[in-house]
């Protein structure tokens, strides 16, 4: 039977004034993808499209002007959902292309992945068959956001009080002395406890001195540094090969297609690199970064960009696909006043899926609502 669609969208509330090098964030607009077969529309697949402002490669506008388009094509088509589950991530990209509904916008191609493999497994909220569904937690780094002093060292005390091993601390938004004083904080109050560190510079950090902070982090034991310059610098090549501390591509990575993957990665040689589905085309996308990280012996780790529950459990079941050694970053959803409810649960510094607990999406599917609305 023909494939239908149905766009939705909710603006999530952040709990807190979250600061970023990029500036401060209050609210987040997210779309989410409905798709289901003509016959049985009780049945649907859920997609979250979730473009970052000042990350994303797509302004909000695009997204939503593209995600009418793409509802449009598949109500207007005779699209057919295959008679048996995709067996392969790039089967799925290529069901996309032949049926003309690939997206060219990252979180597009998420939103519209994740749904598709939403509704070919039942419309359970089920996108991958892994173990993390069956009960396996993921351990996950406790990320600290940027703020005062006082407030700073408030989060950090939390966050290994609830059982966080690995943190992530956020730099270049402050003075550089003063993160160096947290760092040490860190170092003495918590050195019986072997607290993995992580820092993300956003490309914060300005080439001509770069490499000196980076000596100077070295002296903390920083496991790794997200993106200490802007992307695009020739400079990067030699941090990676220079620096002390391991260095994370983040930013970087952003709207790099296929065919140049591998020669970026060749040619700046990290130590990581940071996986955002949303933001760096798709699940099928980052499946071919992982395998070239695999091949080139480089580290990797998923993180979510902000998303509801229901982009974050699908980017958990991604990576839960694979060796999962160190820790991911998947805690973001307790960031929102209106999340939605899901199984979903941060516990001791792992995310758990706890399949008793039901999934309720009665804030964006209001009882009343026909099921097959354009938009809510």
């Amino acid at each position: 039977m023909p494939l239908c669609a149905s766009l939705h969208t909710h603006t999530l509330q952040f709990n807190f004034e979250a600061r970023t090098s990029r500036g401060p964030m209050k609210n987040r607009p997210v779309w989410f993808l409905k798709l289901w077969n003509e016959s049985n529309p009780e049945t649907f697949g859920l997609g979250e499209c979730a473009p970052l402002i000042g990350l994303s490669k797509e302004t909000n506008e695009e997204v939503e002007q593209n995600l009418f388009e793409l509802v449009s094509n598949i109500n207007s088509t005779s699209i057919e959902l295959p008679s048996k589950p995709f067996g392969s991530l790039l089967e799925l990209t290529e069901y996309l292309k032949i049926n003309s509904i690939l997206p060219s916008q990252s979180s597009l191609v998420f939103a519209i992945e994740t749904a598709l493999l939403d509704l070919a497994n039942g419309g359970k909220r089920l996108i991958f068959a892994t173990q993390f569904i069956s009960g396996e937690p993921i351990s996950i780094n406790g990320l600290i956001w940027m703020g005062g002093l006082d407030y700073l060292l408030q989060q950090i005390d939390i966050k290994i009080r609830d059982g966080f091993t690995c943190i992530k601390i956020k730099v270049g938004g402050h003075d550089f002395e003063k993160e160096c004083d947290i760092l040490q904080y860190i170092r003495r109050k918590y050195y019986k406890q072997n607290i993995v560190v992580r820092v993300d510079a956003n490309g914060a950090f300005k080439v001509d001195d770069a490499l000196y902070k980076l000596n100077i982090l070295a002296k903390f034991n920083i496991h790794s540094i997200e993106q200490p310059i802007k992307p695009g610098l020739e400079e990067m090549a030699m941090l990676c090969r220079e620096s002390p501390v391991p260095i994370a591509l983040d930013e970087e990575l952003i709207g790099i297609p296929s065919e140049k993957k591998e020669s970026l990665l060749a040619r700046l040689k990290p130590q990581h690199i940071i996986l955002k589905p949303s933001l760096m085309g798709g699940v099928n996308s980052c499946d071919e970064w992982i395998q070239l990280a695999d091949r080139l012996k480089i580290g990797w780790w998923a993180t979510s960009a902000l998303e509801s529950n229901i982009g974050l459990n699908a980017i958990a079941q991604f990576c839960s696909q694979y060796p999962l050694s160190i820790p991911h970053g998947l805690g973001t959803g307790l960031l929102y006043t209106n999340n939605f409810d899901s199984p979903l649960r941060v516990n001791k510094g792992q995310l758990n899926y706890n399949q008793l607990t039901e999934w309720d999406l009665t804030q964006l599917f209001p009882p009343h609502e026909p099921i097959q609305s354009e938009i809510n």
